[in-house]
């Protein structure tokens, strides 16, 4: 009978001992993540930061002056600092994106070699791919800030990487974007992450022009100032193989429900806040051009008197009424609205520099010019006859005319925008009433996180002297006019 019962006692204590194991398994937090799962993610935390209007995150549609605020206008006024503005983004940007991009290349490179050369191809797609987002990232990280972290970044044993030279990460961007290309072209029609790629459902043909797309918009960005970068060539190798229509947009689409949709419907709808209203910049420029018919997809009209209804911009910088002043449209709070990562519309206006500036053999400015304008119409939900009326008064001229131009058409993309405008250096800006940097100061970077001054003093201190200082008017390496 003592037998029996030590052999029934062993036999529970096991079965016990085993369903305590298997408790203690997280399923919902798993200790390894697919690769698909990584990118996806990624991608995600991307574009939320591109879209989001938030001020603790992503202030520059106000850089841009496409909106201004209500009741509190630090932001407006380009301060930056109470919310920790700039060190959300630097850490959205390496902790939920790059850091997630190269978990994702680590977890295929553990997975079992392929050996159909399709297979081989395929996996050879995806790190490719990756690898542009990862560009892509990087590429707006220096162009926000400058010097930064790169070559020793995500790194988890070393928590004080050093800021490579601006110049430097753009030539090794440069070369890796190459290899992209090189690998995508070699792997066309294979495929890559399927429907775990929000934008592109794998497509590599897609992605190949997003790469062309991408250099050509690193190679007109740093045109002014290329510091032995072969502009030239990058631009003529790109132009060949980029968007060919609205079409072929890079658009991360949101879902129409909760927690997947655009941050915009978040901070706009969600939230019940009313913080932001037209800009008389924005307003009062496109009413100069007769620009009425994108106004009224951008923003409401508000009663101008008791009889009639107007676009009105409030005053950027000041404190606004919102119900005296043209609202953002409801077309970009729709849950579902997408963030766009580039463009046909983008891809034309450089074309369009490009041939401006007689560079990578590219000719014909005034045609990609209205290509850009027509295809800004037709994005926003007009027509190409509306488009060319509207560019019978108002043709291509110059430089600043293009400027101009890409400005208005990078409505809801705020940080190209704000880009535009600090490399081109149109349209003139209305200087906010209380301007944090001082009277007739624009920001042209964002300042270095406050809290590397503490946990990585010293090389941020280096960074900083190795730019011309730690400020906003600081201007980056490209912007030299």
């Amino acid at each position: 009978m003592k037998k029996i019962l030590y052999i029934f006692l062993v036999l529970i204590v096991t079965s016990s001992c085993t369903k305590l194991e298997d408790m203690n398994e997280d399923t919902k937090r798993p200790t390894v993540v697919p690769s698909e799962t990584l990118f996806t993610n990624a991608q995600r935390n991307l574009a939320d930061q591109l879209a989001s209007i938030n001020v603790n995150t992503n202030v520059f549609k106000l850089f841009a002056q496409y909106v201004t605020e209500t009741t509190y206008t630090d932001e407006a006024n380009y301060n930056i600092i109470n919310r920790n503005i700039p060190q959300n983004a630097f850490r959205n940007l390496y902790r939920d994106v790059l850091m997630d991009l190269q978990e994702s290349v680590k977890v295929l490179d553990t997975e079992p070699a392929p050996v159909l050369d399709v297979d081989k191809k395929m996996l050879a797609n995806k790190k490719a791919i990756i690898d542009l987002h990862r560009i892509y990232t990087y590429n707006r990280l220096v162009d926000m800030f400058g010097n930064i972290p790169y070559t020793e970044a995500l790194d988890i044993d070393n928590v004080i990487p050093v800021y490579d030279d601006a110049v430097a990460i753009y030539k090794s961007l440069f070369a890796d974007l190459d290899k992209a290309i090189a690998t995508l072209t070699a792997g066309a029609g294979a495929g890559s992450f399927g429907v775990a790629d929000i934008i592109y459902n794998g497509d590599d043909a897609k992605w190949l022009m997003f790469a062309n797309g991408l250099k050509l918009k690193m190679a007109i960005h740093i045109a002014d100032a290329p510091n032995g970068i072969d502009v030239n060539t990058a631009i003529t190798e790109a132009s060949a193989g980029v968007f060919a229509s609205n079409d072929d947009n890079a658009l991360f689409n949101y879902l129409g429900a909760s927690p997947n949709t655009n941050p915009l419907y978040i901070d706009l709808v969600a939230s019940g806040r009313h913080d932001f209203v037209a800009t008389n910049t924005m307003v009062d420029l496109m009413l100069s051009m007769d620009d009425t018919v994108r106004l009224d997809l951008y923003y409401t009209k508000v009663k101008d008197t008791i009889a009639s209804e107007a676009f009105i911009g409030g005053i950027y910088g000041a404190s606004n009424s919102y119900p005296a002043y043209s609202h953002i449209n409801g077309s970009l709070k729709d849950p579902a609205f997408p963030c766009v990562l580039m463009d046909y519309t983008e891809i034309q206006f450089y074309l369009a520099e490009a041939a401006d500036k007689g560079l990578g053999g590219v000719s014909g400015a005034a045609a990609y010019y209205d290509a850009a304008v027509t295809s800004s119409f037709e994005y926003w939900g007009s027509d190409a006859a509306t488009a060319s009326a509207y560019l019978a008064n108002n043709a291509y001229s110059d430089i600043n005319s293009i400027g101009v131009q890409a400005w208005i058409a990078y409505y809801n993309r705020g940080f190209f925008g704000w880009t535009t405008w600090r490399r081109i250096d149109t349209p003139t800006f209305n200087d906010p009433p209380e301007n944090y940097n001082g009277p007739g100061i624009f920001p042209n970077r964002y300042t270095y996180p406050v809290n590397e001054q503490t946990l990585n003093g010293a090389n941020r201190a280096a960074a900083a002297s190795a730019i011309g200082g730690d400020f906003q008017a600081t201007k980056l390496f490209w912007d030299i006019n």
